[in-house]
């Protein structure tokens, strides 16, 4: 366990560590002060990315959530064992634990709490896999940048259904991700080593919606606009059933809303919706008293 220093508040913030199988995993814990918590988010960043670079990588927003403790998990050499057939990284390569890392991580760290999951890219396709492969481990989850794999391209298709709300966030500009589903471009495949068909965002929103139980059609709002590229809110709602919401980011790339800016070479980013307040909002956290 390493503490490391924290310039952006005054949250505790620790580098564990933990055995998975023999293999030794690290992640990077970040509690509020005292201690107390609510709940736990794990958090799964991009392809060539570590925990602690995604966390500044988005300006430390999740660390932002009252009540929340936050762990930022480490992939295998950069990448995670996510549910697409086509991935062919090391993670996929050596056929890395990614699941039971996770739930590693859940048992030491939760003690009992709810436990939610957000990821981004790769890692939004790593938290696709626990929505599949064990959606007894979280509450809820958030998607960013990331799709539903097609039948013949997913990893872990035929097990039981869990309905899950889960809120999604993609750039209809994407072009590592393209927003209309499909295949990525053959640069993208080469430089990240993946592949296979995708669905759409709006066909991600729906997959998950139709998990759900949701049969009715989903309702379109167009939210207010001050900076940064439109966004429009699609919700998947009906009584008793778990939520799905879809912010596409209209001419936005391969990014994580928020008040931090993405590279230039990853597309636009959006900071008119911002995905931790629009998660916190999405999932009704309560703060602790």
């Amino acid at each position: 366990m390493k503490r490391i220093a924290d310039p952006f508040n005054s949250w505790e913030c620790l580098v564990q560590t933990i055995d998975v199988g023999g293999r030794v995993r690290t992640f990077t814990l970040v509690t509020p002060p005292g201690g107390e918590f609510a709940r736990l988010l794990l958090v799964f960043h991009g392809s060539t990315q570590r925990g602690e670079v995604f966390r500044k990588f988005t300006g430390n927003a999740f660390d932002e959530i009252a009540g929340t403790a936050v762990a930022y998990l480490d992939g295998f050499r950069g990448n995670w064992n996510d549910a697409r057939k086509g991935s062919r990284f090391p993670a996929r390569v050596h056929d890395i634990d990614d699941v039971a890392f996770a739930e590693a991580v859940v048992k030491r760290v939760a003690d009992g709490r709810e436990t939610y999951a957000a990821g981004y890219s790769n890692g939004g396709g790593m938290v696709i896999r626990l929505l599949h492969e064990r959606p007894d481990l979280i509450a809820g989850a958030a998607i960013v940048a990331a799709q539903q794999p097609m039948p013949d391209n997913l990893l872990v298709p035929g097990l039981p259904v869990v309905p899950k709300p889960v809120v999604i966030f993609h750039g209809t500009k994407d072009r590592i991700v393209p927003y209309q589903g499909g295949e990525m471009a053959h640069w993208a495949q080469l430089a990240f080593r993946v592949g296979g068909g995708m669905l759409s965002a709006p066909e991600t929103a729906a997959y998950f919606a139709g998990r759900n139980g949701i049969t009715t059609a989903p309702v379109e709002t167009a939210l207010p606009r001050r900076s940064g590229p439109p966004v429009t809110r699609i919700d998947h709602r009906q009584d008793g059933c778990a939520p799905v919401t879809l912010y596409a980011v209209h001419g936005g790339g391969h990014t994580v809303p928020g008040p931090k800016a993405s590279p230039v070479l990853m597309g636009r980013t959006a900071t008119d919706v911002l995905t931790v307040p629009a998660m916190v909002d999405f999932f009704a956290f309560t703060v602790l008293s």
